[in-house]
């Protein structure tokens, strides 16, 4: 039916029809996991903080997700498949596309979790995974192929993870890092580690090595070898700031290391002895190699460093002395020059102590002398009598 002249054409009810059969039309997005945010955008991007009530990935992530970050949660255990489809037993569970569920997560956050336990193939199923941050975790025991089937992680960071590990831990650490062919950054601070994981030195594309806050020494000359490249490829950059060095004869390779390549080491300013104790708190690369000495029969320069006497020191120690020598004529001068003054004066300090004594010794003679014995005292009930009373 045509509308009639001069009324005005009725499309309110059409417009909101319209919007409900494109949005039932349309393919629903997929949900989010329970107690987890999605930001929408490019890179999907969902951060899960559950609590000590999530014990294990969620399992409803959804397979397009990028960017994946768990923080605060209990998962203690990471076992095999874990975020391909394994349930909290270790029996893996046949997913799509081969058990890849998530064939598009590229960095994964899993920081603050209490995990202990990292198991062989934790992190199977995720083939574009780039970026994996487990720093802040007590790991206990890692699997020696906990990082098998990620051939393209460019970027680990077990930062404040090991220290509680052991050796048996960085065995382990060792071997799961040699499979790691593609490995960019690798983070390793704040683990007291005492020596660096030979495999991650010998890592053929490693860009950056942060080895802050730990326990090293020093690096000896099988170290700092190991970290040159051959075949044209740049030798990584090693973060050492705040690390207890020794600097006695053991660190003199990498003293001679350092000042040749200060660019690959951008904290070398920071670096500081904390033995001997003659060096604590002195700049590293402000030493010499004179300076760094060790013990008799002290080869390996592991025992108690002794600081040799280099030049500067030998010069304070003569001046020290010329010092000394001169203040010493000073002063005999000084007595030559008052020798009468200095007789008068003993001459007066002399009579005035025989006075004193004499004063001392004819007082004591007044008093041991009997005649000067004072009278007894009368008792107190008797009373007075005079010649004359009769009594």
């Amino acid at each position: 039916m045509a509308p009639r002249a001069g009324q005005p054409e009725q499309r309110g009810p059409l417009l909101p029809g319209l919007l409900l059969v494109a949005a039932a039309l349309s393919r629903p997005a997929a949900p989010c996991p329970f107690q987890c945010y999605c930001f929408g955008g490019p890179k999907l991007l969902l951060r899960c903080a559950s609590g000590a009530e999530l014990r294990q990935p969620p399992r409803d992530v959804p397979p397009d997700a990028r960017n994946l970050t768990i923080v605060g949660a209990n998962l203690t255990v990471l076992r095999a498949a874990a975020f391909a489809g394994g349930d909290a037993d270790g029996e893996e569970v046949a997913a799509a596309a081969g058990g890849v569920r998530l064939p598009l997560l590229s960095a994964l956050r899993l920081t603050h979790n209490n995990i202990e336990v990292v198991e062989d193939g934790a992190f199977d199923g995720l083939p574009s995974l780039t970026a994996l941050d487990l720093s802040h975790n007590p790991l206990r025991a890692l699997g020696g192929g906990a990082f098998r089937g990620l051939p393209a992680l460019r970027s680990l960071q077990l930062n404040h993870a090991l220290a509680r590990g052991g050796p048996t831990l960085l065995a382990a650490l060792d071997a799961a890092l040699a499979q790691l062919d593609e490995l960019r950054l690798l983070g390793l601070a704040g683990n007291a580690l005492s020596r660096l994981p030979p495999a991650a030195l010998r890592l053929p594309r490693l860009e950056q090595l942060d080895a802050r806050l730990n326990a090293l020494w020093g690096l000896g000359p099988e170290e700092l070898r190991a970290l040159e490249r051959d075949g044209g490829l740049p030798a990584p950059r090693l973060l050492l700031a705040d690390n207890p060095l020794r600097c006695g004869c053991a660190a003199r390779p990498l003293l001679a290391w350092l000042r040749n390549a200060t660019e690959r080491v951008p904290d070398a300013r920071r670096l500081r002895c904390a033995a001997p104790r003659a060096l604590h708190d002195r700049p590293f690369l402000d030493l010499d190699k004179a300076r760094l000495g060790c013990a008799d029969g002290d080869a390996d320069g592991r025992g108690e460093e002794v600081e040799l006497a280099g030049p500067e020191l030998e010069a304070s120690y003569v001046f020290f002395g010329l010092v000394l020598a001169l203040i010493g004529l000073i002063f005999l001068m000084v007595l030559y020059l008052n020798r009468r003054g200095i007789q008068r004066w003993m001459r007066n300090l002399r009579e005035a102590c025989r006075d004193q004594m004499e004063g001392y010794h004819y007082r004591y003679e007044q008093d041991a002398d009997p005649r000067r014995a004072p009278a007894p005292a009368a008792p107190a009930g008797s009373r007075a009598t005079s010649p004359g009373s009769g009594f």
